[in-house]
């Protein structure tokens, strides 16, 4: 799915939510980040040329090893976050970002996990959570975009049947 252009003041990034069997999602801890406001979902840039799901599936396995997952759902227009004052220096010349969000379920085991599989870890725990904790321990100038995040993603919170 295409979600047109965006603006171009803000970085294009691709945010992923993985649900695991039970419904619950994956979060990871950021690294060398106080918490307690240190936990989100995996994200990262777009390369030149690169399209969002690629981007998405390149980015999930590099922040966290996960290959084994289904699309399940992408948010139909481009959700956004302003960095604040103290961030805006070293977001490249950007405002803030603009995210393309993926839902996937995972199929895989928990042994898959590997956050060290990137050279620079993004995360330095992981775990698996409700989907409004999520909003409980993400930080503060995400929350409006991750509260869109959650309430288009709601529907697949729910455990698969046995």
């Amino acid at each position: 799915m295409s979600l047109g252009e965006h603006d171009p003041r803000y970085r294009r990034n691709v945010g992923m939510v993985v649900f695991n069997a039970e419904g619950r999602v994956w979060l990871g801890r950021r690294g060398g980040v106080a918490p307690p406001l240190n936990w989100q979902f995996p994200q990262g840039g777009v390369d030149a040329g690169e399209d969002l799901r690629s981007a998405a599936l390149r980015e999930l396995q590099e922040e966290t090893g996960i290959t084994s997952v289904t699309l399940l759902d992408q948010t139909p227009a481009w959700i956004t976050y302003d960095f604040p004052p103290e961030i805006v220096g070293r977001g490249r010349g950007y405002i803030g970002q603009a995210q393309a969000w993926f839902a996937f379920r995972f199929a895989g085991e928990d042994a898959e996990i590997d956050l060290g599989v990137h050279t620079h870890p993004e995360f330095d725990a992981w775990r698996w959570a409700s989907l409004d904790e999520a909003l409980e321990t993400i930080v503060a100038f995400k929350r409006a975009a991750y509260e869109q995040v959650v309430d288009a993603f709601r529907p697949w919170a729910a455990p698969l049947p046995a």
